[in-house]
């Protein structure tokens, strides 16, 4: 019904949007689509996915492995770091402003971190071991910082969370059970978070 909707479709047209806040968003794909993330959080859509980026080839992009087809790096500071800013920093603002920061979470995050070294191509390559995410929103501390890896950036050695606790703070901050047991017919027990892994507790407002 939601998708059906006249109001829901009409989110999507960005042109009843100012030029003022279209450019204050940016104007790129990641600020467009932060954008509209902000027009269907408005308009009743309940879960909103924004891919930065499409492709990792031929495109500017994260994915900074420093020769063709990928990114060259001084993009992270030229193009990918402002369009972050500006799309990200903008809706959190927007969702304040309107009265829905408070029943909104919204998360910026990717699957892995980057190197802390450069290759031999100038660039930074796939790194598991240590990455970072930021939090907005509904039940979440505002200024807080949780975690610390050492001086090089290469391994965690402070409060180191994985994805399971990341999951048990969304759900928790949203005021949901993060540890509703599920059973099916021919499939073992699961629970929404396995392991019964700990929310982080530092961020929880």
């Amino acid at each position: 019904t939601l998708m059906s909707s006249t109001k829901a479709r009409e989110a999507f047209d960005l042109s009843q949007e100012s030029m003022e806040t279209r450019k204050r968003y940016g104007m790129n794909k990641f600020g467009q689509s932060c954008l509209l993330a902000r027009r269907l959080i408005e308009r009743g859509v309940r879960f909103v996915t924004i891919n930065m980026f499409e492709t990792v080839f031929n495109e500017i992009t994260w994915d900074i492995h420093g020769s063709a087809p990928f990114t060259p790096i001084e993009a992270y500071k030229t193009l990918c770091g402002p369009w972050f800013d500006n799309g990200y920093a903008s809706l959190v603002e927007d969702l304040a402003q309107r009265g829905l920061y408070d029943n909104t979470i919204v998360t910026a995050m990717g699957e892995f971190g980057r190197t802390p070294w450069l290759n031999t191509s100038r660039g930074r390559d796939h790194y598991p071991d240590a990455w970072s995410l930021a939090m907005a929103g509904a039940g979440i501390k505002k200024g807080v910082v949780v975690g610390a890896t050492d001086k090089d950036g290469v391994d965690v050695v402070e409060k180191p969370f994985n994805e399971k606790n990341l999951f048990a703070t969304i759900f928790t901050a949203l005021g949901i059970d993060p540890y509703t047991e599920y059973d099916a017919p021919d499939i073992a027990t699961f629970y929404r978070v396995e392991d019964h892994a700990q929310p982080i507790r530092e961020i929880l407002a």
